[in-house]
């Protein structure tokens, strides 16, 4: 059984959160636009630091990449990205696990003072990528929160990888599909990234016929002005999005599941995006015939029956609501492409979730047409054991983001490095 001080929790945090779907279920929001919010201004937040931290050594950066919507990303960069990290003592900072308390290195004048990578990238390792989806039941939750920076730092460290954090837009100012449309939005900005860096990387390097003859000054001239400010930089340098791996928390995974199906479906355009796995975290799946789980279970920890029916109310659209929907269900109606064609899944499970049951099933049916699908099904646990600011110093947290990251580097480590299975 769950600990005393779960259970504590667990009464005081669904009293909370009810309170909250329902204040958000019977306000009526006339002024919905497509901007939208990514975050809750009541939730405890971790700032940003563009510096290598001296506890984990991750360094972290905010991005806006829309500017029709309130989509935005954190970015969480581990020095092994550097190779000589000892060359940049200047660039470390104190970063509190527990307050979050920051020395920042800005310079008095207000210039920059993060890390920027080497122009010649001569100091500078490629990464694979790792796409996060924050969990929160589609009405909260948010790249900054604490948890989910101290959840991704430890990924990032992990996995050796870059982990890019989306802040989609959150329920009930824009209700499905747009956080869905957010995720695979992200995805798109992610390959044009990398054909930008690409490009700006071969005017520096003078392969383009012409750009150091007539005219040369001039190309110069609109590189500078227009490709390099548009590039991201930690990306450019050190991100390998040939190596992309989607991973989604709770109503996340949802997220993810429905990326990853639209990265099979887009295919080559997608280029040079490839998604090579994807990890789904105790999947916020529901559906309109009960599972054996979601009767036993129905009063369980952390989120009960009826707060995932008040979330999917705020979610989904209320005209001809229901819980088959493909963004609830993902085995109502098979999904946008053919499960064989899915990629590697690996699904988390916990032993006092309501919801685990019909994760267990997709998973399943994922291995039943030889997709590689492993299910870790944890005991004692409950949903977002190992994302809950709560519960993430506990063994099982640790435990459960080691064996992502097992799994995980099968499939994102370079050829000659995997691990042994």
């Amino acid at each position: 059984m769950p600990s005393v001080k779960v259970k504590i929790y667990s009464v005081l945090s669904k009293f909370y959160l009810k309170r909250r779907l329902q204040t958000l279920l019977e306000s009526s929001i006339s002024d919905l636009n497509s901007y939208g919010v990514v975050s809750r201004p009541d939730e405890t937040v971790a700032p940003a630091v563009p510096s290598f931290s001296d506890t984990d050594g991750v360094a972290t950066k905010n991005l806006h990449i829309d500017p029709l919507t309130s989509l935005s990303l954190r970015i969480f960069l581990p020095d092994s990205a550097i190779v000589s990290p000892n060359s940049l003592p200047k660039l470390r900072v104190r970063v509190s696990s527990k307050s979050r308390v920051v020395v920042s290195n800005e310079s008095e004048n207000g210039v920059y003072g993060g890390y920027l990578p080497d122009k010649n990238r001569k100091n500078c390792k490629k990464l694979p990528v790792i796409v996060q989806f924050h969990g929160g039941g589609w009405v909260s939750g948010g790249i900054d929160t604490v948890a989910n920076d101290t959840f991704c730092r430890r990924m990032a460290k992990l996995c050796d990888a870059v982990v890019v954090s989306v802040g989609y837009r959150l329920a009930p100012e824009s209700k499905y599909p747009a956080a869905f449309e957010d995720g695979l939005k992200v995805l798109k900005w992610l390959a044009e990234q990398a054909n930008l860096a690409e490009c700006n990387q071969s005017f520096e390097n003078g392969k383009f016929s012409g750009f150091h003859g007539e005219g040369g000054g001039r190309r110069r001239q609109i590189v500078d002005g227009f490709g390099s400010l548009i590039v991201e930089p930690w990306l450019a340098a050190h991100g390998d999005l040939s190596r992309c791996v989607l991973l989604g928390v709770s109503c996340g995974a949802n997220i993810a599941n429905y990326v990853a199906q639209k990265a099979v479906e887009a295919g080559k355009l997608l280029d040079p995006v490839k998604v090579v796995a994807q990890v789904l975290m105790y999947p916020f799946f529901t559906g309109n015939i009960p599972t054996k789980s979601e009767i036993k279970l129905a009063n369980s920890y952390l989120y009960d029956k009826a707060m995932s029916m008040l979330a999917w109310k705020l979610f989904l659209p209320e005209e001809g609501f229901n819980l088959d929907h493909p963004a609830a269900n993902p085995l109502s109606t098979w999904g946008l492409v053919p499960l064989k064609y899915m990629p590697p899944t690996l699904t988390v499970v916990a032993e006092h979730d309501l919801m685990r049951d019909r994760a267990i099933a997709y998973s399943q049916e994922l291995r039943k047409v030889n997709v590689d699908a492993p299910l870790l099904d944890y005991k004692d646990a409950v949903h977002e054991f190992a994302t809950l600011d709560l519960l993430l110093g506990t063994p099982e947290a640790q435990a459960c983001s080691e064996d992502i990251a097992i799994w995980m580097k099968k499939y994102i480590s370079l050829r000659g490095h995997e691990f042994s299975y």
